[in-house]
């Protein structure tokens, strides 16, 4: 692979009234030489047709594929840097690249023209009549079956249309370029990429998303399906076509996971409840578990759905799945007759609660509480979810940005596209161990300091950036005993989606204070009429469950106050 493009500033500035063009061309150049083996024919001989065309036709191309849809108006391809956008799809009619006289159905044309010029185009087949535009249509339909040009159409008009027959082609390299087929060509190439900065990962064949075009075409084919099941197409055909297992490409089958857990979704809400047991067993998705748990329930299997939570318990994949059973399990022995179970008891989480004056302007609670509690020997600070992920963050900045399979398809990328799946760990596990191993000893201390210096700024999914001054963090480091952080990162390490949230809303620190494990405390706010969370609950729990100092403050206001 040519290091030179992969080490290269990316970004092409704003300034440049080209500059979507710049950074079209290099996701061109990073598709045709990361996968330059799996494309065919067709694919490469764009890419070498695409560099050999004037700039301006190939400015007007990318705006084509940046817009939505495939029929342009020519009058709606106004761009002051290009020109004239006749002259400039001179050249892309010549290559086939766009289609200047594409026939048109009826409904393409009423998607092309205004109800103005629509009524003008058939006044003498409506006459009079005040339609709308949907009713215009129908009432026109059984007259016009046929397609035909836009001139013929519409024989007044000295405007034209464009047809773009590649965005199947187009598809597939965006995939290529974005691991997904969620971002579309805007999202990169009209972006001003210099707002960001992101960490250098090395790229490697081996660290490639698709090792083969096969895994392109299932990644399409799984695409496929789920677009036929959202434009309303019958389920029975959907599931006809979903392919079975892909035992050997845990990326692919993570994706026909989420098509499968989403129709299993779709089963339930329309009472196909044995069909949605059916795709939930076939499931790897996170919560396929607990669905088909539901299921069961709703089917009155009370002995299998027992029988299912004793399988989960053995092995449970979150520690929201273990809620779930703890919910759930009491119910379905009452529903069998069987005895209760002994409860099991839950640490006490300390609690507190504050009688303030209502805010004379609109303020959150949590603000109202921190300047309550804030003293000179004791900041508190409001950082919810981001002090202990930031912490994270920089001590495992290795093994978060790690070159693995399938977590960086290109340089832009501000987490691993492998975050939060299952597996995100496991992968990484021997990098991971020997990350928190430095908090058996100092070592962490210069890690965290280091990275906090080296790696300011860049995107991370974990550090908090806009929160974590210096010194926050060397109160931080300061006053969280070592073990509790271990704790903390190993808790985010079995359950990323869920753990980086739910912990409390502020931070105390005392730092001369002579008890090291009395050096601070995490207060999670609730004004008046607020819960608990799900998520919040078992953070608190687990705090509990290890001494850690934590505190649930209620807030009530005081009678009389003037409402914020």
């Amino acid at each position: 692979m040519n290091s030179a493009l992969a080490s290269r500033s990316f970004a092409a500035s704003v300034d440049d009234p080209f500059y979507y063009l710049i950074n079209f061309r290099f996701v061109l150049d990073w598709v045709g030489e990361r996968y330059g083996d799996l494309l065919d024919t067709r694919e490469l001989d764009f890419i070498a047709c695409f560099r050999a065309l004037p700039r301006a036709s190939q400015a007007l191309l990318v705006r084509m594929i940046m817009r939505k849809g495939t029929l342009f108006r020519i009058s709606k391809l106004a761009y002051s840097e290009i020109g004239s956008t006749r002259d400039a799809a001179e050249s892309l009619i010549a290559q086939s690249l766009i289609d200047d006289a594409p026939e048109l159905s009826l409904e393409q044309l009423f998607g092309l023209l205004t109800k103005v010029e629509l009524v003008a185009v058939f006044k003498s087949d409506i006459g009079s009549a005040n339609l709308r535009k949907a009713e215009l249509l129908e009432r026109l339909k059984p007259a016009f079956e046929d397609t035909q040009c836009f001139d013929a159409w519409y024989l007044e008009s000295d405007d034209g249309v464009y047809a773009l027959p590649l965005m199947d082609l187009c598809d597939r390299l965006r995939l290529m370029f974005f691991g997904n087929l969620r971002q579309n060509w805007s999202e990169f190439v009209l972006a001003d990429l210099g707002i960001f900065r992101y960490e250098r990962v090395p790229f490697t064949l081996e660290s490639r998303a698709f090792q083969s075009r096969d895994d392109v075409d299932a990644y399409l084919h799984l695409h496929r399906c789920r677009e036929r099941f959202e434009a309303g197409e019958p389920l029975e055909g959907v599931l006809a076509e979903v392919p079975p297992a892909f035992v050997d490409n845990p990326w692919l089958e993570s994706r026909r996971a989420k098509l499968l857990f989403m129709l299993g979704q779709h089963c339930e809400r329309t009472a196909m409840l044995e069909t949605a047991l059916m795709l939930y067993a076939d499931c790897i998705h996170p919560g396929a578990r607990s669905r088909r748990l539901r299921v069961l329930e709703r089917l009155e299997a009370f002995d299998d759905a027992l029988k299912l939570t004793s399988e989960m318990e053995r092995a449970p994949e979150s520690e929201a799945e273990s809620q779930h059973i703890d919910r759930v399990t009491p119910r379905l022995r009452r529903r069998l007759d069987l005895p209760k179970l002994p409860r099991q008891a839950s640490a006490t989480v300390e609690r507190i609660d504050l009688l303030l004056p209502r805010p004379s302007a609109p303020r959150s609670v949590e603000s109202v509480v921190r300047e309550h509690l804030d003293d000179v020997t004791g900041p508190v600070h409001y950082v919810e979810n981001g002090l202990i992920n930031s912490l994270f963050g920089l001590l495992c900045w290795e093994a978060i940005f790690a070159p693995l399979p399938g977590a960086f398809f290109h340089p832009f990328h501000g987490a691993p596209a492998d975050l939060l799946r299952p597996d995100f760990h496991t992968r990484r596990e021997e990098s991971f161990a020997t990350c928190l191993a430095q908090l058996d000893s100092s070592a962490y201390l210069e890690t965290i300091r280091k990275n906090f210096a080296l790696k300011q700024g860049l995107q991370s999914p974990f550090v908090h950036w806009g929160i974590l001054s210096e010194p926050l963090l060397e109160q931080a480091l300061t006053c969280f005993p070592a073990e509790h952080l271990k704790l903390w990162f190993k808790r985010l390490l079995r359950d990323i989606k869920v753990n980086r949230a739910g912990l409390p809303d502020l931070i105390q620190f005392w730092p001369d204070h002579e008890d090291s494990l009395k050096r601070y405390r995490m207060i999670e706010v609730k004004g008046p009429g607020d819960r608990l969370q799900d998520n919040q609950r078992r953070w608190l729990a687990f705090c509990a469950e290890y001494e850690m100092p934590v505190t649930v403050c209620y807030v009530k206001w005081q009678e009389g106050d003037m409402a914020s």
